[in-house]
């Protein structure tokens, strides 16, 4: 029994394996199959995704193309329409404007012209001073103003000047300059206010206010460009002549004039000039008006007598009037001729064709200034030049050889007659009658030369008074007598004061300013030809000759200030000492007769004594 139980188990055991193993295989084969089946499967259902995917993108290319030829025919129809603007509006600029086509050389010279000096400062005005308004109605009264002094010296009058401003609208006016001088000849009346460059001046090396010959006309061409009112002269050259008055305008395409009245007139005026010019401009006060202008201007000129009639004071009744402070004439002065160091190249070889001399010797001798006929022989000889050759026929090298040798040459200054200076004196009284100061200094330098070009350097120095004490100092700057109001920054007086150092002469001075203190500074520079920065004349340029002259001057005023300084501080504590000693020695004294029981007179005697040890002990 027990056997068969054993047998039964273990055919069941392997009954169970065979199933385990057929279940298995069975398993696997299933699995096989079912991939089989996947695989075979798998391209029919990708192929119906993608089918479907294809169809769907199929619908919307449809769709899209549909859309796409709708837009299409809005975009054409667009285009279209933008192309016919497109054809107006080029065929339109080519009705109206053509592509300029390429021009030839001689097409190109037909257009070329000369352009006249005064059609260049018609379009560039601020270069002669008339930036602005109120600029151009100073730099108008200032150019009147410098002719009438210059007419009046040259003919040996004392000025009589009276300057006049009517306001006839807010932004309108009408300047009228009347001199005594010696009037104008009928002839050059329109010359001289109807063309720019135009003047006796410009050709000579004699120290003038004016210079080039463009001042007057340049106002008057200013006036007309802002109101289209024409200058109007009066003038008489004396006594038993007859009186004209002239009406004209500058053709600035020619720089000629046109004149629209000239006639005979009787005027109460036995002989001078009167101009008006009607202008835009604005009337101010303060430091750059016309009335610290003819202020100045009286300071550097104590010969002249001017009467300033300011705008609206025809109503008030009010005029300024600057009596002269001095009946002298300044000295007459010479023309010089042009001095071998201040000539360049190309104008000695203008010189040398133009010159009427026979040989080059006697050209270096007859039309320079300074050169002697033995110096002018040893220029030919160092230069290995002929001396005897004609002037004319002298070559471009042999030109560069004696002007190198010029350099080198040892050559007098060029002779200071041509220069007159105001005077230490003259400036001395222009500074008391401008302002009450407590000392006053003043100094004359001697002539120097720049580039061939003599100058002189005058200063004057008010110090104290009624001016404060925490404000920069004032400088009045003046070239041939004439003011300088505008451009103080770039100018070289300006340029000196602050390079001086002003601490030395008790003065405070912050680093690259102008000194501190209770002083007014006036300095002059006088000279045959001002270097001026600009056609303006407004600042003179940085030549280093003028700056060293400048400070030089500077530095001897500021040495007689600071003298005048520690006298003053001296005395001041001089009196602080004797207040000490007047106060103190009488209780001494009193001390002394108490201890010592001095009798009065012995009291008396000791004072004096004490105030005797005390006042030479203060001396040493």
């Amino acid at each position: 029994m027990a056997a068969k139980k054993t047998k039964a188990k273990k055919s069941k055991a392997t009954a169970k394996r065979a199933a385990k193993k057929t279940a298995k295989k069975t398993a696997k084969k299933t699995v096989k199959k079912t991939a089989k089946k996947a695989v075979k499967k798998a391209p029919k259902k990708a192929a119906k995704k993608t089918a479907k995917k294809t169809a769907k993108k199929a619908a919307k290319k449809a769709s899209t193309k549909a859309a796409a030829k709708k837009s299409a025919k809005k975009k054409s129809a667009k285009k279209s329409a933008a192309r016919s603007a497109e054809k107006a509006s080029k065929s339109k600029s080519k009705a109206s404007s053509k592509k300029p086509a390429r021009r030839t050389a001689s097409e190109l010279a037909l257009k070329q012209r000369d352009i006249s000096i005064s059609e260049f400062f018609a379009k560039n005005r601020h270069l002669l001073g008339f930036d602005n308004p109120s600029k151009a109605l100073l730099t108008t009264v200032k150019e009147g103003v410098d002719n009438a002094l210059d007419a009046c010296e040259e003919a040996g009058a004392l000025p009589e000047i009276v300057v006049e401003i009517k306001q006839l609208s807010e932004s309108r006016f009408r300047i009228a300059i009347q001199d005594n001088g010696p009037g104008i000849v009928r002839a050059q009346v329109p010359k001289i206010f109807g063309r720019l460059l135009y003047g006796s001046k410009f050709h000579r090396l004699r120290q003038s206010r004016g210079q080039q010959g463009i001042g007057i006309s340049a106002a008057g061409m200013y006036g007309l460009l802002t109101t289209g009112k024409p200058v109007s002269i009066w003038t008489s050259t004396g006594k038993r002549k007859k009186a004209h008055r002239f009406e004209l305008i500058i053709d600035t395409q020619k720089n000629e004039p046109r004149v629209t009245v000239d006639e005979v007139v009787q005027w109460d005026v036995e002989r001078g000039t009167r101009v008006e010019i009607e202008l835009e401009g604005n009337y101010r006060g303060g430091q750059h008006s016309v009335d610290s202008y003819i202020r100045q201007i009286s300071l550097a000129n104590p010969h002249a007598k001017l009467t300033y009639i300011p705008p609206k004071a025809e109503a008030h009744g009010d005029s300024h009037e600057f009596p002269r402070v001095s009946n002298d004439l300044p000295p007459e002065t010479a023309e010089v001729k042009p001095h071998p160091y201040g000539v360049e190249l190309g104008v000695l070889m203008q010189m040398l064709r133009d010159t009427n001399a026979r040989n080059v010797r006697t050209c270096l001798q007859g039309d320079f200034a300074r050169v002697s006929a033995r110096t002018a022989e040893g220029i030919c000889k160092a230069a290995e030049v002929s001396s005897k050759k004609r002037a004319r026929d002298v070559s471009r090298d042999e030109a560069d050889r004696i002007h190198k040798t010029i350099q080198k040459t040892k050559i007098m200054n060029p002779s200071t007659d041509c220069i007159a200076p105001i005077g230490a004196e003259l400036i001395e009284n222009a500074l008391r009658a401008e302002v009450n100061a407590e000392y006053y200094a003043t100094v004359t330098r001697r002539p120097s030369v720049y580039r061939g070009n003599p100058f002189l350097v005058e200063v004057g120095l008010a110090y104290g008074g009624e001016m404060l004490m925490d404000q920069p100092v004032t400088l009045y700057r003046y070239a041939n007598r004439v003011p300088l109001q505008y451009q103080q920054g770039g100018c070289a007086i300006t340029k000196a004061v602050i390079g001086t150092d002003w601490r030395g002469y008790h003065f405070q001075q912050p680093r690259g300013a102008m000194p501190v203190g209770p002083a007014l500074l006036m300095v002059h520079i006088a000279s045959v030809w001002v270097p001026f920065n600009s056609e303006s004349k407004e600042a003179i340029a940085h030549y280093p000759e003028i700056i060293k002259e400048i400070r030089l001057a500077l530095q001897e005023c500021g040495r007689r200030v600071a003298i005048h300084i520690r006298k003053q501080r001296r005395a001041a504590d001089e009196a602080k000492k004797r207040a000490y000693i007047e106060r103190y020695i009488p209780q001494l004294a009193i001390g002394l007769e108490e201890i010592l029981g001095l009798s009065e007179r012995q009291t008396n005697q000791v004072t004096k004594k004490l105030e005797d040890v005390l006042e030479r002990s203060r001396k040493l």
